[in-house]
């Protein structure tokens, strides 16, 4: 099966079952439902398998497949995966079945109180798999057009899924994510096409003497200094908004505040970071020196990210817009791995964005659990869950150290190689840093106590533990970020080889390990 075309049926399976689910009869809710978590459950086995498949000492990108899509103007149906973009895939794949396994009860009012009384399940689940579809599209691209269009395909189903499953100002919210996506998405187009004629520059000129838009040929191209410049820009500023960071971070907590929990898991855990993905694949590597020389503003804006969103956190007094403002937190992390251009800092970024999306995953699907009992966002509105649930609040507090990177679960390990990365060559930005995950252990462990500890709330008294099918969405999740916790190493080991060939092509290169004194003149001793 070596030749079998695993990533367009990967993206064209989610589509078929959309399509399936949305001919089904509108009142066959479980039916419809249990077509869209088949469907799923496929993709993931066949995401899993093409995965061991992975060899991480052969060619970069990997399952690869190139058809010509719109031949007159370069552009391919063109996919592959490299380390990163596998992982995110992955990623992917586990969180859209257990997001359908939470979001299973028609009573699901995780968007807000004030949600339509009856809402079309078929739609949503179709939704879901039309995004699933989008997700593994964007990862998968090889084409940096047709990358662009999966970009902008994610914005679909995202929209409605704010704008009709969100609470009281769910239009609001959803126009703003749009606004600042297309925003984005319109100065990234701009550079997209710019390309196409650089590209078909003679070679003396730096370009490849044919238009195209193929990402490993337009990274041998030879650009001029200040139009990379340019196209930095456009590419980065687009990428910074979905990643999302501080100024243009602001339409987050407004779509997190108003969206389903489950639909949050997949746009804070696999949306977003598309935003950082396409720093470390296209900013770097498509405009290496551009990427050098915005780096010291670049380092500034991620940890001034770090610090407003944890700050920010601490002062939230709406569960989903706390966990959206940590988020902004950990992006300037991932940020700041990624521009440190090492290769610690940068395979603890590309770990970072795996173990983000597990670990934020986690606390949304728990935050949704207590909307649906409390009818309320509201932390003033909680205490003592942990007397009435002490199931619900168990894996709360372990979702919850995960956010603040407590040793032992994944996110530690991600933490720790950025800031022991960054610290190798740019010592302030990782000094600044560190004060991230102080405030973070301060805006997680008073979420906790104001919410699971203390007396119980009369609110809620009689609150219900978590269900057999709410234990089964969640727990998967918390097995892996313990797992991941203790044993990284085969995700790294994946991860690695990509980061290092980034690398090479910045022409970056670790620094080397100052040493002092005699071991400095005579060498290291036995």
């Amino acid at each position: 099966m070596s030749d079998f075309p695993w990533l367009s049926v990967l993206i064209a399976l989610p589509l078929v079952g959309a399509f399936i689910v949305g001919v089904l009869p509108r009142e066959r809710e479980t039916l419809v439902k249990q077509t869209a978590l088949g469907v799923s459950l496929v993709v993931g086995a066949l995401a899993l398998v093409m995965a061991a498949r992975f060899d991480t000492g052969g060619a970069r990108f990997q399952f690869d497949e190139k058809y010509w899509w719109i031949k007159q103007f370069g552009v391919h149906w063109a996919v592959g995966v490299d380390g990163i973009a596998l992982t995110l895939i992955v990623l992917s794949v586990i969180l859209v079945p257990l997001v359908m396994l939470a979001s299973w009860s028609e009573d699901d009012r995780s968007g807000g109180v004030d949600v339509p009384a009856k809402r079309s399940v078929k739609t949503y689940f179709a939704l879901l798999l039309t995004l699933e579809a989008a997700m593994i599209g964007v990862f998968a691209a090889t084409d940096v057009f047709l990358f662009y269009v999966f970009f902008e395909a994610m914005l679909i189903p995202v929209y409605f899924i704010i704008g009709y499953y969100g609470g009281a100002q769910r239009s609001y919210a959803a126009v703003k994510f749009l606004l600042y996506s297309l925003f984005g998405g319109l100065l990234m187009l701009v550079a997209v096409i710019w390309l196409y004629p650089l590209s078909s520059k003679s070679t003396a000129d730096g370009g490849l003497g044919h238009g195209t838009f193929m990402f490993d040929e337009l990274s041998r191209m030879n650009i001029d200094p200040t139009t990379a410049k340019w196209l930095f820009l456009g590419f980065f500023i687009a990428f910074a908004i979905k990643a999302p960071m501080v100024p243009v971070h602001t339409w987050l907590p407004d779509a997190a505040q108003q969206s389903p929990a489950g639909a949050l898991v997949l746009i804070v855990g696999v949306l977003d970071k598309v935003g950082t993905y396409g720093m470390m694949r296209f900013c770097l590597e498509l405009f290496p020196g551009a990427a050098k020389w915005a780096t010291p503003v670049v380092l500034g804006f991620a940890v001034l990210s770090i610090i407003y969103g944890a700050v920010l956190a601490i002062g939230q007094v709406d569960l989903k817009r706390l966990v959206a403002y940590t988020s902004v937190s950990h992006f300037g992390f991932i940020v700041l791995g990624i521009f440190a251009m090492t290769s610690q800092g940068q395979s603890g970024a590309a770990l970072y964005m795996v173990n983000h999306g597990f670990s934020t995953g986690a606390l949304f699907l728990l935050v949704g659990f207590m909307i649906v009992r409390r009818r309320s966002a509201r932390i003033g509105d909680y205490g003592g869950v942990q007397k009435a649930a002490p199931v619900l609040a168990g894996t709360f507090l372990v979702a919850g150290l995960s956010g603040l990177s407590l040793p032992g679960l994944a996110p530690f390990v991600s933490e720790f190689l950025v800031i022991v990365g960054t610290f190798s060559r740019y010592r302030w930005a990782a000094v600044l840093a560190v004060s991230g995950v102080v405030l973070a252990a301060i805006y997680i462990l008073w979420m906790y106590q104001r919410t699971m500890g203390g007396p119980k709330a009369p609110e809620v008294e009689g609150m219900k533990d978590l269900t057999a099918r709410e234990k089964w969405a969640v727990a998967p999740i918390i097995a892996i970020i313990v797992a991941m916790g203790f044993f990284p190493q085969p995700v790294l080991d994946v991860i690695n080889p990509t980061v290092k060939q980034t690398l090479a092509r910045v022409d970056r290169h670790d620094p080397a390990p100052k040493t002092t004194g005699n071991v400095a003149e005579n060498g290291a001793r036995p």
